[in-house]
């Protein structure tokens, strides 16, 4: 497979579908986030998981049947779904947290976890969209 063609396997319509769902979630999770830690002082961990929670039920509806054309019948995909946001949530937050605190270290704690909650969405967008393509919504 030339470059070309790998590249091509990332950037198809199919990709850009998926960001277009992915602003509506993200506005709707980083609000969620934001709001949760600095107006209602919820911690790191429910603050950034809330994000998830529920911009995932969006999520899930709009990439199984907009973005990828999903008809799979069953509870498969939502299994297998539920299981890659949950392991692109820990690895990108628990990657992003502590790089964060460590490269913050003379920082307060409210800037280095607002900024690493930052870095963490978009970790979580890379791993998100392969786990999605190749894992949840495969065909």
């Amino acid at each position: 497979m030339s470059l070309k063609d790998k590249i091509a396997l990332f950037t198809d319509k199919t990709f850009l579908k998926f960001v277009m769902v992915g602003m509506v979630n993200t506005a709707v999770g980083t609000t969620i986030m934001f709001v949760f830690y600095n107006v209602f002082h919820l911690n790191y961990w429910v603050s950034s998981a809330s994000n998830y929670f529920f911009g995932s039920i969006v999520s899930y509806l709009l990439n199984k049947n907009f973005t990828f054309k999903y008809h799979e019948q069953g509870h498969s995909s939502l299994l297998r779904f539920t299981i890659n946001i949950l392991v692109c949530y820990l690895l990108a937050y628990g990657i992003a947290k502590p790089l964060m605190m460590w490269l913050l270290n003379s920082y307060s704690t409210i800037i280095q976890e607002n900024v690493s909650m930052a870095l963490g969405m978009c970790l979580f967008v890379v791993f998100n969209y392969l786990g999605q393509r190749f894992f949840a919504f495969r065909h």
